[in-house]
């Protein structure tokens, strides 16, 4: 009998558990969420290569890109840092499938600074192709950084190119300006933006990416890899949502 009663006690105390915690939510919706991440002047939005090559109908297009410039567009009225990156490649260049005999574009070959993914021609320098979309509205973005630019080697990170060595000096540029905090949106999220992300890192930025403000290529489960690395390295992932306006 003892028992029964305890039985019936423990489940009206979880019940009432559950009805607290259901009006909280009501009344207080922000109780039990996170607190909005407030851009300041310390923070820096980074909208990496939306080109016209990785939007719909682009010689390099990733799913669904398009879909990432209202919410960029959205979330930089919050940013008084912007940078933008655009691919910015030779005609011929080395991460172009078309540049290997006998290779097929998202093959592998060994370059002397590792294993690269070949590429369908893509971003060829003042191409209508390598343009910014005409439909992002940050008029307040200060700096455009080129990458891809040497014939030789490829760049995926706004910061340092594909050697490892070569850097583009946007480390330099934003703790001039007394940067702490980076926030990365754009194309795609398993290359561009994640090598991004991780040298973001390593440069000692706090750094976030914006899962809906970005578009993946998922090659060969590259996408799932890409934010194991990156939660690895200490990125921290969030949604637009989570940005206060």
């Amino acid at each position: 009998m003892f028992d029964r009663i305890l039985d019936r006690w423990q489940i009206l105390a979880g019940l009432g558990t559950i009805a607290g915690t259901a009006v909280m939510a009501t009344v207080f919706p922000r109780a039990l969420q996170a607190a909005a991440i407030k851009p300041d002047d310390a923070s820096a939005l980074l909208v990496i290569d939306v080109q016209n090559c990785f939007l719909p109908g682009g010689s390099l297009a990733v799913k669904d890109g398009d879909q990432v410039v209202p919410v960029i567009n959205r979330i930089a009225k919050g940013f008084a840092n912007v940078v933008m990156t655009q691919d910015w490649h030779t005609a011929g260049h080395i991460s172009f499938a078309s540049s290997h005999a006998g290779k097929k574009p998202f093959e592998t070959v060994d370059l002397p600074y590792g294993k690269q993914v070949l590429w369908p021609d893509h971003c060829v320098q003042g191409t209508d192709g390598a343009s910014l979309s005409k439909d992002l509205a940050v008029p307040q973005a200060a700096l455009i950084i080129r990458k891809g630019f040497h014939k030789d080697v490829d760049s995926y990170s706004a910061f340092t190119e594909a050697d490892g060595k070569t850097t583009t000096g946007l480390a330099a540029y934003l703790k001039a300006r007394k940067v702490k905090r980076l926030f990365v949106a754009g194309l795609a999220t398993d290359f561009c933006v994640a090598w991004t992300a991780l040298d973001a890192r390593k440069a000692g930025f706090e750094t976030y990416v914006v899962e809906d403000a970005c578009r993946g290529i998922d090659a060969q489960g590259s996408l799932a890899k890409a934010w194991a690395d990156m939660a690895k390295a200490g990125v921290k992932r969030i949604q637009s949502a989570d940005i206060a306006a």
